[in-house]
């Protein structure tokens, strides 16, 4: 709101938590195992309290002059400041201001988070786009009877003036496809019903920063005959009794030298398999119970979370961007043709991931509520575009680093005074020495060759759904009419 100061403290003109605050708010009793051993805390993770800091740290920039317009707005209901995270862009302006936000978790985490804190709201966003169709749609079941409408609207309130994290997921575990019952048996179900609301078993699988985050938003994507028990949406607290967290391995490498290891040594998001074992949901928190028309829903509502996945992947390509022109000044290279178009081309990515979401947000139309609807077409095309692109490039990235992210020493080498002295001599680059040399090299093998860089170039393709299925979502979504009258009016073609 113009005119208005920001809050730079926390206080009553704010609904702003501080990272402590934050941190606090995970101290609650969730269940979570990691390695096959259950934590009294999901601090006593290393790996996983890093990359709690880091989240930390943004709750406390947006009590920061450089950082609070990209992380708060001003909330004309509450009359007071909120998280942008869970801002409904209502205007073009919005919409640009709500990505300035996406481009500054992004940056803040080098693009490694998946699931930034600021990702899982816009599913919440997405599904209240829709509300007009939520709206005197009823459970399949009469004794357990909800407001979807109220309940989708009344939670982003919530998430809004209680500044909640939240994880997300739509996909089940990974197992035997050779027929639907397999797959249908980790479904998330309802094993009982009350006026209250319902009890369901099942799991989800890849629930990023779950351990990490407040809430979890689930639902299950559509198969064959999915029964309406298993047509449920909605959203539960992480330490809802019933709910287990199981890690995946850990990746980063928390402790290490800042310098050997400049963004694994702050620890990182972490994948978790949420089970649901007979959690209670109220019926407050019910978005979805069994109603057919509302089944399917889950693309159009997660265009907000698509876009949001293609502004991180564009500020990470200007990281690449940067890593490699830097790489061509230390090492000299610059001058050399073939080196100058692998740089063309990490340029170009960037550059065309920059047009598809400038396209996107050129092109919004408003949903029925009125929230900026990014065009999914552009959405989905500049997805499929860089999953297609992306290994390529990171392996442009790598080859023109050449030996530096093979033959890395580490601090302790430069510095002992045996054969540090050799390293120093040896390994100087144009205008810097050999440590400072190493220190590019050492960004570039975290944000490209390291065990969490390996999890993160999969979590980028494998969970952005194959090329073949974006071409038919694409298919499905472009309207190709005028395109074809076009040729009909040319052609003078009258059928």
């Amino acid at each position: 709101m113009d005119g208005m100061p920001r809050p730079v403290t926390p206080g009553t003109d704010s609904v702003l938590k501080t990272g402590e605050e934050y941190k606090e708010s995970l101290k609650d009793g969730r269940q979570l195992w990691v390695n096959g051993k259950k934590l009294d805390t999901v601090f006593d993770e290393p790996a996983l309290a890093g990359g709690i800091d880091i989240m930390a740290s943004m709750f406390d920039d947006q009590f920061t002059e450089q950082y609070g317009e990209a992380t708060t707005t001003f909330d004309e209901k509450l009359g007071k400041w909120v998280g942008r995270s869970w801002q409904e862009p209502k205007t073009p302006e919005e919409l640009v201001a709500r990505r300035k936000m996406i481009e500054y978790t992004s940056e803040k985490t080098a693009g490694v988070f998946g699931r930034p804190p600021d990702l899982a709201p816009t599913i919440a966003i997405g599904i209240a786009s829709l509300l007009d169709r939520f709206k005197g749609a009823k459970s399949a079941f009469d004794e357990c009877q909800p407001d979807f409408a109220e309940n989708v609207a009344r939670y982003i309130e919530y998430g809004r003036e209680n500044t909640i994290t939240a994880a997300e997921s739509l996909t089940g575990p990974q197992n035997d496809r050779t027929h639907g019952h397999a797959q249908a048996a980790s479904l998330l179900q309802v094993k009982k019903i009350s006026k209250d609301g319902v009890w369901i078993s099942g799991a989800k699988s890849v629930g990023s920063v779950a351990a990490q985050s407040n809430e979890i938003i689930f639902t299950n994507l559509g198969y064959p005959d999915t029964p309406p028990e298993a047509k449920i949406w909605g959203a539960s607290p992480i330490n809802a009794e019933g709910i287990k967290l199981v890690s995946r391995e850990m990746l980063s490498n928390p402790g290490a030298d800042p310098f050997d290891h400049p963004i694994n040594h702050k620890g990182e998001e972490a994948d978790q398999l949420v089970v649901f074992d007979n959690v209670f949901v109220p019926k407050e928190r019910i978005f979805n119970l069994g109603d057919a028309s509302l089944w399917g829903l889950a693309g159009e509502a997660t265009l907000w979370a698509h876009w949001h996945v293609l502004t991180r992947l564009m500020v990470k390509s200007e990281i690449y961007v940067g890593c490699a022109q830097l790489v061509t000044e230390v090492l000299g290279t610059g001058h050399f043709p073939g080196v100058q178009g692998v740089l063309g081309e990490i340029i170009e990515f960037n550059r065309a991931i920059r047009a598809f979401i400038l396209a996107a947000e050129a092109n919004a139309d408003q949903a029925p509520n009125g929230t900026m609807r990014p065009d999914v077409t552009m959405i989905t095309a500049g997805r499929l575009y860089t999953i297609r692109q992306y290994p390529y490039i990171v392996h442009q990235l790598q080859e023109i680093c050449g030996q530096g992210l093979v033959m890395r020493f580490g601090k302790n080498a430069f510095e002992n005074p045996e054969i540090g002295h050799h390293l120093a001599e040896l390994l100087p680059g144009r205008d810097v020495t050999g440590m400072q040399k190493e220190a590019l090299m050492n960004f570039i093998w975290d944000l490209t060759g390291s065990s969490l860089a390996g999890r993160v170039a999969l979590f980028e393709n494998v969970n952005a759904a194959p090329a073949p299925r974006l071409r038919e979502r694409l298919f499905r979504e472009f309207d190709r009419t005028e395109m074809v009258n076009r040729v009909k009016r040319m052609a003078n073609l009258d059928f």
